[in-house]
């Protein structure tokens, strides 16, 4: 199922981030991707809010790849932007940390597509084509009952809405 949200600003993108943030259960896991600067990060972020994690401690971990944060669950912040190849991932073991007693959260996740679970959320962040226009659409797919109820929460941010 997949479902448009509109995001106005970074408080919308991370209101959006902590009603997922609510459903998730451990070993859940979140793929993120789209284009520098259209919002992974800061949706990162309010994930993290829900989770009992404060936002200034979440960061692009671009540089660590991997970054690990303590709260309600446990959260791995995984960024593979750096990765040449799906190879490297499997190199460093990347395979084994997406599955945990916590949640997973992936930015640039389409550069290991073929290491994700069929069972994880995707959302897809879209710049808005029209001149100065800070919203964005996030497109999010999934099809388990956490998915639906973040559905729920969401709804003042769908297209629809």
């Amino acid at each position: 199922m997949n479902v448009t949200l509109i995001s106005s600003s970074e408080e919308d993108t991370r209101t959006i981030a902590r009603a997922l943030g609510a459903v998730l259960q451990p070993g859940d896991l979140v793929a993120l991707t789209g284009d520098l600067g259209t919002g992974k990060t800061v949706f990162c972020k309010g994930l993290g809010e829900a989770l009992g994690i404060p936002p200034d401690r979440i960061a692009s971990p671009s540089f660590t790849i991997v970054t690990e944060h303590a709260g309600r669950l446990p959260l791995r912040h995984v960024d593979v932007y750096r990765l040449a190849s799906v190879r490297e991932a499997e190199e460093i073991g990347l395979e084994e940390l997406l599955r945990g007693d916590g949640v997973c959260v992936v930015e640039w996740a389409e550069k290991i597509g073929i290491l994700l679970p069929n069972d994880r959320i995707q959302v897809t962040f879209h710049f808005l084509e029209e001149d100065g226009d800070r919203r964005r659409l996030l497109v999010s797919t999934g099809d388990s009952p956490r998915f639906h109820e973040f559905l729920l929460r969401c709804r003042p941010f769908t297209t629809g809405g």
